[in-house]
């Protein structure tokens, strides 16, 4: 159907006779002048020009699309929207790059079958196809006759396996890393120059879930871009007052993470004295008489540095003995106790405060996971939940390393550090993993989730190993937590690969006599 095709004067003719033939069923709007098209914020190529001048827009019984901006609409994100699809559930967008007016997509992420198919290479052909269909009495939008899967752009930016790039390893793929910078863990990409064909459907789901109630579903959202001159689609998920829904693709955590956490706060505290202030890190001798072993990679940071000072920040004080480090004894018994966690830093948010520590397997003696969990014993009871921060301390340290370089950068560091920090309180906006009960996993082929069914009945647990960092675990807001439960105890797995929250055991019921 968008092969060579009518030109965009064959369309707009086309369309012109079926209004006039059928005004019940169609209706275009009025075109625009060459001074407004000169007026857009975007450059109008003389093709779709040619089109614009005749008809700014068209309407049928099911569907209203509208050819440039109106009133307070403007053009962003790279695209235009043209206007919605499935009544109100979807949008029909075109990419505005320099280029030319390209590709069309339509984007609908709701239901239990998102739908995202690119219609047409360019506005043109969208415009001959839409003629076409129109004709035949066809309403229905096209259906994809090809299919392509869409990428995690964390792995285009970290070269992932399964790239293909040229025999130099260089061409189209270096070009989709430099348009996804960094990546996120939620935001996945269209190759929209290596389509197999018209209609496309593209394999692709949101990374949220509408399927497990919460206490504010239906907030998430997918926000969409074409970049690169119409090169590529980036589709995001915007997780919300809704669960995680599948799994993402991390950003890789370097094998030698403590060795550069190190070499890049060194660089920071020299190049930033009055923004990052480092304490003197402690001998091997010291660390042998803790009561906790200390694995070498967690050595590596603590000879060098025994505290990191960022302003905007709470200090990290990474020895023990900190004042921050004192713990109430019920929330200590809440923890695990001794030996299975490692406290970092005390972290302020409003009235409240939070312990982040580094999560210990007491088994094996393993630093594992950096969670953030509320200070105050009560409201742990009352509302257990914890923020996961990193998947070790160097993989912390790198991350506030890496935001401490950006906020260097510009203006009111503090600031900055501050705004961009906010996740190291739980609960203050990350995505939220799925609390399951753990009879869920009776029968699991994975250890860690099948051990996790031996705990009391009532607990809820999440696999922390394919979720985002940074990410918020409310387990309160789980559908089959109870109303009125309390805490009896977190429970953290290998080394905080799995949590879970206990429930206090309700008592059993008081015979009635008589």
């Amino acid at each position: 159907m968008y092969d060579a095709g009518p030109s965009a004067v064959d369309a707009v003719r086309a369309l012109k006779e079926l209004a006039r033939e059928r005004p019940d069923e169609l209706e275009l709007f009025e075109g625009f002048t060459d001074a407004e098209l000169d007026g857009w914020a975007v450059a109008v190529p003389e093709e779709v020009r040619g089109v614009l001048r005749e008809i700014g827009g068209l309407e049928t019984e099911d569907h209203e699309y509208r050819f440039g901006p109106r009133g307070r609409e403007v053009f962003a994100d790279g695209c235009w929207t043209l206007g919605e699809t499935d009544f109100g559930e979807g949008s029909l967008i075109v990419g505005v790059g320099a280029a030319g007016w390209g590709p069309v997509v339509a984007v609908n992420p709701w239901g239990a079958d998102p739908d995202v198919t690119v219609e047409a290479p360019d506005f043109t052909a969208w415009l001959a196809g839409f003629a076409e269909r129109i004709a035949d009495g066809v309403v229905d939008r096209p259906r994809g006759k090809f299919s392509v899967p869409a990428a995690s752009t964390v792995e285009l930016a970290e070269g992932g396996e399964g790239d293909e790039g040229d025999e130099a390893g260089e061409g189209p793929d270096r070009e989709l890393a430099a348009l996804v910078g960094r990546g996120d863990p939620l935001t996945d990409l269209v190759d929209l120059h290596r389509l197999p064909g018209y209609p496309c459907a593209v394999d692709w789901e949101p990374y949220f879930s509408t399927f497990h109630n919460t206490a504010d579903t239906g907030s998430s959202e997918v926000q969409f871009q074409i970049v690169g001159e119409g090169r590529a689609l980036l589709l995001r998920s915007v997780v919300s007052g809704d669960f995680l829904g599948r799994a993402v693709r991390r950003h890789r955590v370097p094998a030698d993470a403590a060795r550069r956490a190190v070499a890049e706060l060194r660089d920071l505290a020299d190049g930033c004295p009055g923004f990052v202030v480092l304490d003197a890190g402690c001998a091997d001798s010291v660390m042998d008489g803790w009561a906790v072993p200390v694995p070498e990679e967690v050595r590596t940071v603590l000879r060098e540095i025994g505290g990191v000072a960022i302003a905007g920040l709470a200090a990290l004080r990474l020895l023990p003995g900190a004042p921050e480090h004192a713990v109430d004894p019920e929330l200590h018994r809440m923890l695990g106790g001794d030996g299975s966690y490692w406290p970092l830093a005390r972290i302020s948010h409003g009235r409240g405060h939070a312990l982040a520590q580094v999560r210990i397997d007491p088994a094996t003696g393993r630093w594992g996971y950096v969670v953030s969990v509320p200070g105050d014993g009560e409201s742990l009871r009352e509302y257990p939940e914890l923020a996961l921060l990193a998947e070790s301390l160097p993989d912390l340290l790198l991350t506030l390393a890496r935001l401490a370089r950006r906020a260097a950068a510009g203006p009111d560091f503090a600031a900055r550090m501050a705004r961009d920090t906010r996740w190291l309180f739980p609960n203050t906006g990350e995505p939220w993993p799925r609390p399951a009960p753990v009879g869920e996993w009776a029968g699991s082929a994975d250890p860690l989730l099948a051990a996790a069914t031996e705990l009391p009945d009532g607990t809820h647990a999440a696999d922390l190993r394919a979720v985002p960092i940074p990410s918020d675990l409310c387990f309160y807001r789980a559908a089959g937590w109870p109303y009125a439960a309390r805490l009896e105890r977190l429970h953290f797995a290998a080394a905080g690969q799995l949590a879970a929250a206990v429930p206090v055991s309700a008592p059993a019921p008081v015979p009635v006599s008589g």
